[in-house]
C-alpha cells in the first residue's frame, strides 16, 4: 500500500503555510499542497475591495457565464503565435475589421488594425504611426526630423505622458480652465507648428466623462491648414467613448467620417465589456500607417500583417470580444450601454438634488459623471471624507483634484459599468445621502491629515 501524505489529513488552517507566517518576499524552500497555496492566496485577496462596487475603475467586472467558460478554455492561447493558433488570429482580424466598419472607415476591408494588451498600448501605436509618418515626410522634404511634438489637453490619460516620455516626443498640453474645461479647438493655434505630429482628442475625458468635440477640433485644424499650410492629423483616444458613441450618439461626427481622423484606439476591457486586459487600434486607411511599422507573418498558407509593442500576450480576451460581438450585436450593445447611461443619469440626478453638491457632468456622454462641493457649503468636511465614509460601506467612489488651472478643485466621480444595476444604484444613492447628512451634522471640522486621491488611472 502506497504511503499516504500526512498533510492530506491535517485539518485546513493547521497545515504548514497556513499555521505559520511565511516569508512573502522570498520563494519558500519547500513545497505546499495545492490546496494550501490556493487558500493562502484566496485569504489574502479577500482583503481587496469588491470589484462590482468599485466605481473608480472603467474596467469590466462582470461577464456572462458562457464568457467565463470560453475564457477558461482559451487560457493557453498566445496571441503572437499566429501560425500555431490561426483561427484565433483570424478572429482578431474579424474584430478589428468590425470596429473599422463601426467607426465608419471608408475601407474596412482594406485598412489595418490590431489588438493590444490595453488601450494604452493601442494609443502608443497610434502615436508611433503619427511620429513615423511625420519623420518620413520631413526627411523626404530634406528637413530636420529631430524635434517632434504632440498637442493634447492637460486632462489626457497618463499613457500619453508615457508615450511622449518613452518615444522622445515633446508634449504640448493645452491647459483646461473654467472657460475651456476641455480641448475645444479654440486654443490650438499657439501650440502647433511644423514639428507637430498630431493632435490627440479624447472621447470621454477620464476626469469627467465628457467628450472633447472632435468635429470642431477638426474644423479648427482645417482653418489652420488653410492659413499656414500645416496638415495636422487627429488621433482619437476613444478608450471609453469609441464603444459608447456608435450605439448611443449615432449622429455625432467624431470618427473616420472626418478625414483628418487618422486613427482611433479603444479599450476592449472597458465599454467593450471584456475582462482585462484588451485594447484595439484601427487606422482610417492602410496608407496612413507607415509600412515599416508592420511585420508580416505566415498563417493559413498566406501572410498576415501584425504590429504591437508586446510580443507574447493572451489570446483569450480577443475571443471574448468576438463572443460579445456575436452575442450582443448592435442591438445588444445598444441595450447594455443605454442601461449603463440610464443608471448614470439616475445617479447624477439624485446627487444633483443633494444641497451639498454641484454637478460637473451628468453622464450623458459616456456613463461617467463628476460633482464637487458647492462653494461655501461647509468647512467641516470635504469630498475625501465622503470617499472614506462610502468606502466603509464597500463603495469605492474616488475623490481627486482636477488638472492644471483647476487643480484647486476637488471632484468626486462615478463610473457606471455593466453590472451596476438600477437597484444597486439606488442603494448607493441612499448611502451617499446618508453619509452626506452625517457629515453635514458635524459640529467641528474633520481631520485632513493623510488624505489622498482615490483615483490613479
Amino acid at each position: 500500500m502506497a504511503e499516504q501524505d500526512d498533510n492530506a489529513y491535517t485539518p485546513r488552517f493547521a497545515r504548514p503555510g497556513e499555521a505559520t507566517i511565511t516569508d512573502r518576499h522570498r520563494i519558500p524552500p519547500g513545497e505546499s499542497l495545492p490546496q494550501t497555496a490556493y487558500q493562502i492566496i484566496r485569504d489574502e485577496v479577500m482583503l481587496d475591495g469588491n470589484a462590482r462596487l468599485n466605481l473608480a475603475t472603467f474596467v469590466t467586472t462582470w461577464m456572462d457565464d458562457e464568457a467565463k467558460a470560453l475564457y477558461t478554455e482559451a487560457f493557453d492561447k498566445n496571441m503572437i503565435d499566429k501560425d500555431e493558433y490561426p483561427q484565433t488570429a483570424a478572429i482578431e482580424e474579424k474584430c478589428w475589421r468590425m470596429m473599422a466598419a463601426l467607426w465608419n472607415s471608408p475601407d474596412p476591408e482594406g485598412t489595418i488594425g490590431t489588438s493590444t494588451i490595453g488601450s494604452s498600448e493601442a494609443a502608443m501605436l497610434g502615436g508611433l504611426a503619427m511620429k513615423r509618418r511625420w519623420q518620413q515626410a520631413r526627411r523626404a522634404a530634406g528637413k530636420d526630423a529631430s524635434k517632434p511634438n504632440m498637442v493634447m489637453s492637460s486632462a489626457v490619460q497618463v499613457c500619453w505622458e508615457k508615450f511622449c516620455n518613452y518615444f522622445d516626443v515633446e508634449p504640448r498640453y493645452v491647459p483646461v480652465s473654467d472657460e475651456h474645461p476641455m480641448l475645444d479647438g479654440s486654443q490650438l493655434e499657439p501650440y502647433i507648428d511644423e514639428n507637430t505630429i498630431g493632435v490627440v482628442v479624447i472621447m470621454g475625458v477620464t476626469y469627467t466623462g465628457a467628450y472633447e468635440p472632435v468635429k470642431e477640433i477638426s474644423e479648427a485644424l482645417d482653418a489652420l491648414q488653410a492659413k499656414t499650410g500645416l496638415d495636422v492629423p487627429i488621433h482619437v483616444d476613444g478608450a471609453s467613448g469609441a464603444m459608447i458613441a456608435p450605439f448611443l450618439q449615432h449622429d455625432l461626427e467624431w470618427d473616420f467620417r472626418l478625414p483628418r481622423v487618422h486613427s482611433i484606439n479603444t479599450s476592449g476591457h472597458k465599454y467593450g465589456l471584456v475582462y482585462p486586459g484588451l485594447g484595439w487600434v484601427v487606422w482610417r486607411t492602410a496608407d496612413v500607417l507607415p509600412d515599416d511599422l508592420i511585420f508580416r507573418v505566415s498563417y493559413l498558407g498566406g501572410e498576415m500583417p501584425t504590429l504591437a509593442l508586446n510580443f507574447s500576450r493572451p489570446g483569450a480576451q480577443v475571443l471574448l470580444q468576438y463572443f460579445l460581438f456575436l452575442r450582443l450585436g448592435v442591438t445588444g450593445y445598444t441595450a447594455v450601454q443605454q442601461a449603463s447611461q440610464d443608471v448614470a443619469l439616475y445617479l447624477s440626478k439624485g446627487i444633483g438634488k443633494i444641497d451639498a453638491f454641484e454637478l460637473i457632468s451628468d453622464g450623458s456622454d459616456i456613463p461617467v459623471f463628476a460633482w464637487r462641493l458647492k462653494a461655501g457649503h461647509t468647512d467641516n468636511w470635504n469630498l475625501y471624507h465622503l470617499q472614506d465614509r462610502l468606502r466603509q460601506k464597500g463603495w469605492l467612489v474616488p475623490a481627486y483634484p482636477l488638472p492644471d488651472d483647476l487643480s484647486d478643485r476637488t471632484v468626486q466621480r462615478i463610473v457606471v459599468r455593466n453590472g451596476l444595476s438600477m437597484d444597486l444604484a439606488a442603494e448607493l444613492l441612499r448611502d451617499i445621502e446618508t453619509e452626506t447628512a452625517y457629515l453635514d451634522a458635524l459640529e467641528s471640522p474633520m481631520p485632513v491629515e493623510g488624505q489622498r486621491p482615490g483615483f490613479h488611472h
